[in-house]
């Protein structure tokens, strides 16, 4: 960097180089007449020269100042460059302390580490312990999940258990409470397709004034519906219906379960009542029946149909013969050549017959085996 020039030399400068232009323009003035005129002009150039002085004291005035604010600016670019410095000092004073800082927390990192070393080894030297540990934990907690799943088990058992109880108990309800207007809702099963209730009012409707005549004297609660699968002569299965005494309805369910088991035909399984309750009309359609209040044909005694306590099977292949007034009567009309015992011909009744047997084996007393008349469908009891 360039120093000004200090003010009193610079000032000193100034008068010399004054001074010597003074002489010089004196000494120009043609030898010595210049002189003269010069010396009769000295006192206007005396005056000149002190109006150059006082400019020349002025100008070195202002020059001074100007060294001084130089000279203000150098010291202000120096107390800048100082200032630099030390900002500078300062941020490698605080690098300093962070590398000492940095130095500090690798000697806490190199000291962890070597206790982490230390843990780990022991860690190590543990470890088949602790594995040990673990196993037995592990065994211990299979233990208790097997537990809590057993006991959840055991829970929904008795959850499950205490719901069929309640189901249960709520379809026995069912059972014993039947709808209004009827004697009994649910059905009692005996098998499949083989039911037993009592009579209900949707029964009593079909059979009242018909079947169930008007001076019937058997009391519907003595009566029993019940239904039952055969096959019939097409060799389909079929579901039927019967009306007979509450005496007799399980021997019934069980021997025609036994028919059907065998595949035994019977033609059809129907209410009287959908032939009016005319009995001729009914075995002349082969129709199977047992319920139906009546009396015994040309006599004032009720038939056992009136009780219910009667079954014809297959009627019109195993006809009724009776001897009026020693005439042959072969009922129903139209199956006159069946009444021929010796015959064979499908669908015959005799003892090696397996309705035969089946009903006899329940205590039935079969028609075919009267002596005054035969009555070759008829299975009755009591």
């Amino acid at each position: 960097m360039i120093r000004p020039i200090p003010g009193n030399k610079r000032k000193g400068c100034i008068i010399l180089c004054l001074l010597a232009a003074f002489v010089f323009s004196s000494c120009d003035n043609d030898g010595i007449s210049g002189q003269k005129e010069a010396a009769g002009e000295s006192a206007s150039s005396v005056e000149n020269d002190n109006d150059i002085i006082v400019a020349v004291e002025a100008e070195t005035e202002i020059a001074e100042e100007a060294d001084t604010d130089a000279e203000t600016a150098y010291d202000i670019e120096t107390v800048e460059e100082k200032a630099d410095s030390a900002a500078e000092t300062a941020d490698n004073t605080e690098m300093a302390k962070e590398k000492e800082d940095t130095v500090a927390d690798a000697a806490d990192d190199v000291e962890m580490t070597e206790e982490k070393e230390e843990t780990v080894e022991d860690t190590v030297a543990e470890t088949p312990e602790n594995i040990e540990t673990v196993e037995d934990k592990e065994d211990t907690a299979d233990e208790t999940a097997d537990n809590t799943e057993m006991a959840k088990e055991k829970e929904d058992t008795v959850a499950d258990a205490a719901d069929e109880t309640e189901t249960a108990e709520e379809d026995k309800a069912e059972e014993k409470a039947p709808a209004e207007g009827e004697a009994e809702e649910t059905p009692e099963q005996f098998a499949e397709g083989f039911t037993k209730s009592k009579i209900t009012d949707d029964i009593k409707k079909r059979i009242t004034g018909l079947s169930y005549a008007a001076d019937c004297t058997v009391p519907y609660e003595d009566l029993r519906y019940l239904r039952v699968m055969y096959v019939n002569f097409g060799g389909s299965k079929v579901s039927g219906e019967i009306i007979c005494n509450k005496v007799i309805a399980d021997d019934l369910l069980q021997i025609f379960k036994g028919l059907y088991d065998e595949g035994y035909q019977i033609d059809k399984i129907r209410l009287i009542d959908e032939y009016g309750a005319d009995d001729d009309l009914s075995c002349a359609d082969d129709n199977t029946s047992c319920f139906c209040f009546r009396k015994v044909y040309g006599s004032k005694n009720l038939s056992k149909h009136a009780l219910g306590m009667a079954v014809d099977i297959n009627p019109f292949y195993n006809p009724y013969v009776t001897y009026p007034n020693g005439n042959i009567r072969i009922s129903p009309p139209g199956s006159e050549p069946y009444a021929d015992r010796n015959a064979d011909f499908p669908h015959k009744i005799d003892k090696n017959d397996l309705a035969y047997k089946l009903f006899t084996a329940h205590g039935f007393k079969w028609g075919g085996d009267w002596n005054s008349l035969k009555d070759y469908q008829h299975f009755q009891k009591g």
